[in-house]
């Protein structure tokens, strides 16, 4: 077992565990945090996505040892109240069936708007490809990004209220 110091949610969390720990077990067994889900542990699926550094990175092929100091944001961080424009525009468009792979779709979608506020569908599509969803939610996912990116464009920000 190993310490380490990890900046998560914008929180410093002390952890006690092996390096190759995958991050997906430090954020649910260790810290709690368990809107981060286990999908397919092979890094396919993206329902375990996280940001690193402001990227996405599958939570379940990230041992801990190599993340560092890096900042890492999970589905409980995108907005302390569930405000996000994903967030709101997700309850707006009934988007979810089952839910299960919905944080990583969120995570992984936060990041594209973050790279592109108006992503076409072919972006989204390109994108969101990585990300598998058994109920095939994929149309209404796609109409949730582009909401979010007019939610957003009309001023709600990233924490949930005007800038």
């Amino acid at each position: 077992m190993s310490k380490y110091t990890l900046s998560v949610n914008g929180q410093s969390k002390t952890v006690d565990v092996a390096p190759d720990t995958p991050m997906l077990w430090v954020l649910r067994d260790s810290l709690g945090l368990v809107g981060t889900k286990y999908g397919c542990g092979i890094g396919e699926c993206g329902a375990c996505t996280i940001h690193v550094d402001g990227s996405p990175r599958r939570a379940c092929q990230t041992p801990v040892s190599e993340v560092g100091r890096a900042a890492i944001t999970t589905i409980e961080g995108l907005s302390p109240d569930g405000k996000h424009p994903l967030q709101r525009a997700w309850v707006e468009l009934d988007v979810p069936q089952c839910g299960y792979c919905q944080s990583g779709q969120l995570m992984t979608a936060a990041s594209l708007l973050k790279q592109d506020p108006r992503p076409s569908d072919a972006e989204i599509d390109k994108t969101m490809a990585g990300n598998l969803c058994r109920c095939a939610s994929y149309t209404r996912m796609r109409a949730g990004i582009k909401r979010a990116a007019e939610l957003a464009a009309s001023g709600i920000s990233d924490k949930g209220g005007r800038e």
